[in-house]
């Protein structure tokens, strides 16, 4: 149910952080995902791979936050 709700995080910052800084995974962190985002920073986003799948989540709309709601514009 929670991801059929928006999510009041914005979908620009979130795609311009991934783009720019997603290899230390900051857009992870700007959306709650705490963990995930220091994993990122240790492995620098996957060796890139898993900023990439993070990238096209974002820019079809099914990047989600912390709670499970959907960051879209």
């Amino acid at each position: 149910m929670n991801e059929l709700v928006k999510s009041d995080k914005s979908f620009v910052a979130a795609l311009l952080l991934c783009i720019f800084l997603g290899a230390i995974g900051v857009h992870r962190f700007y959306v709650g995902k705490i963990g995930t985002g220091i994993l990122m920073i240790l492995t620098f986003g996957g060796l890139g791979i898993w900023n990439l799948i993070d990238l096209i989540l974002i820019i079809i709309g099914k990047f989600t936050d912390s709670t499970g709601k959907i960051i879209k514009s």
